[in-house]
Order: C-alpha cells, then sequence, then structure tokens
C-alpha cells in the first residue's frame, strides 16, 4: 500500500492567528512532559525516594524538559549535525525557529540536568535515571509521532508495496514512515520491556538505565538502516550515519553499567 499524504503532513499548526501559531510537534513536547509527570507521580520508584509532587514537577518540567532535553538537545544538534555552521556563526545556537533537537543531545542534557538536581536535593542519582529511563519511552513515542506530522525525518526510498509518500519530500519518493517505526520500537515495546523487567525482576539502581541504554541504541541503530540520512551530513563513516555512530556509545556505556550494577547489592 502506497500512501500519499495530503499537504497537511508540512509541519501543521492546531492553532493560527495571524504570525502566531501552535504547532502539532510542540505540543508532542507539552504532552510528553505532562504524561510523563502524571506517570510517574504514584511510581515505586519516586515514593521510595519520598519525593513530592513539587520536586517531580520541577524535575520533569524544568530540569528534564527544558534544561535537558531542549537545551540539551539544541546544543547536541548543533554539535553533531550542524557544527560548521556553528563554528562559523556561534549565534546560530540560538536559531531555534530553523529547528533541530537531536536525541543524543537530549539524553546527555538530561543526564546532567539530573546530576544537578540530584545534589541539589539530596537524591540518589540511580534512582533518579531509572524513574526517567522507565518514562522516557512514553515521551519518544509522542515526538515521534511529532516528527510523522511534521513530515519530517522520513525513511529512505521503497521499492515495496508500502510506503509513504510524503509533501516534504522533493523527490515525492515512496519512503518508509521511519518515524512510525521509530515511535512504535522507542515508545511501546522499549517501554513494555522496562515495565516488564520492573514488575519479574529485583535490580540493583541503575540497571534499568543500563538496559534502556541498550535497548535503545541497538534499536536505533537497526531502525536507522530504513530512515534517510540528513541531507546536509549523509552517510558519515561508511554505510553508517551519525544516528548510528552515536549509539555505539550508548550501547556501551549500558553494558558497563549493567555489569558494574550485577554485582550490587539492590537498592
Amino acid at each position: 500500500m502506497i500512501v500519499t499524504l495530503p499537504e497537511f503532513f508540512n509541519n501543521p499548526s492546531i492553532l493560527e492567528i495571524g504570525s502566531f501559531r501552535i504547532q502539532y510537534y510542540a505540543l508532542t513536547w507539552i504532552l510528553s512532559a505532562v504524561f510523563i509527570y502524571l506517570y510517574l507521580k504514584k511510581h515505586p520508584i519516586k515514593e521510595s525516594m519520598q519525593m513530592t509532587d513539587d520536586s517531580l514537577n520541577d524535575l520533569i518540567f524544568m530540569y528534564g524538559l527544558f534544561f535537558g532535553a531542549m537545551l540539551g538537545g539544541r546544543v547536541g544538534y548543533m554539535l553533531f549535525y550542524g557544527l560548521d555552521q556553528l563554528l562559523s556563526n556561534p549565534l546560530s545556537l540560538f536559531f531555534v525557529w530553523e529547528g533541530g533537537l537531536s536525541f543524543h543531545g537530549g539524553l546527555i542534557g538530561v543526564v546532567v540536568s539530573i546530576t544537578i538536581f540530584a545534589k541539589r536535593y539530596g537524591f540518589n542519582f540511580w534512582k533518579l535515571a531509572d524513574m526517567i529511563s522507565v518514562s522516557i519511552p512514553i515521551g519518544l513515542f509522542l515526538v515521534r509521532i511529532g516528527n510523522f506530522l511534521n513530515g519530517e525525518l522520513y525513511g529512505r526510498p521503497t521499492d515495496s508495496n508500502w510506503g509513504f509518500i510524503f509533501p516534504t519530500d522533493p523527490f515525492q519518493l515512496p519512503r518508509h514512515p521511519s518515524q512510525l517505526y521509530e515511535g512504535i520500537y522507542e515508545g511501546i515495546i522499549i517501554f513494555g520491556l522496562l515495565l516488564m523487567v520492573q514488575r519479574f525482576w529485583t535490580l540493583a539502581s541503575g540497571s534499568i538505565s543500563g538496559l534502556f541504554l541498550i535497548s535503545y541504541g541497538l534499536g536505533r541503530f537497526i531502525i536507522e538502516y530504513f530512515r534517510q540520512p540528513d541531507w546536509h551530513i549523509g552517510f558519515v563513516l561508511g554505510d553508517l550515519t551519525m544516528g548510528q555512530l552515536l549509539c555505539i556509545p550508548m550501547i556501551i556505556l549500558g553494558t558497563l553499567i549493567l555489569l558494574r550494577k550485577e554485582n550490587e547489592t539492590v537498592s
């Protein structure tokens, strides 16, 4: 089945008043933070740390969403995908209207943010990391849906009888809806995996974080073979994309965390 998507899938807005626009993509980010907050309000890890709802609110919306995912995602994008532009014009870091957020940059930003949060409020870093890791898939699913609605980050051309033609594609070729592949894997499958592990295994704090890094890194590495490389970068090393290269240290780090936590006392 080949589906030709209408013009709606070209950075659509849910509300437009003159030049003021509220886009569906922005809405998915807001909903991500809201649903993550609601999910974690009664989470066992939060209750074990005796964290208040106000502290959770600060963790999710200020430290996690703004300083971590958005600021870290923007800095990461410019470093990983727009370094030439950044070096030629450092102010381009603030050109957020041009788009450009990196998951890997956002992940680094979140790690830095929760480290600061843990030290400031006296919480255990690894428990915070596990709590965030098990909830990140909620946001990943919604944001990938936003990518799909935006007609961005679409997949490579396909000659099978399954594909989507995006209005944003200058070549108008049937392509893999890689945003949906990522949304299903990163949002639904990883969430189910982490939920199952939490329910049936008793692990040391930090193990869930390691498992998340491994499962995301492996899945993203594979799905990148269906995703169109960034036009201005292309393939970085042989047939590997920048996204795949950034997943390798994730997998290694996640493995090291699991190996280290395997012999620790469960806490």
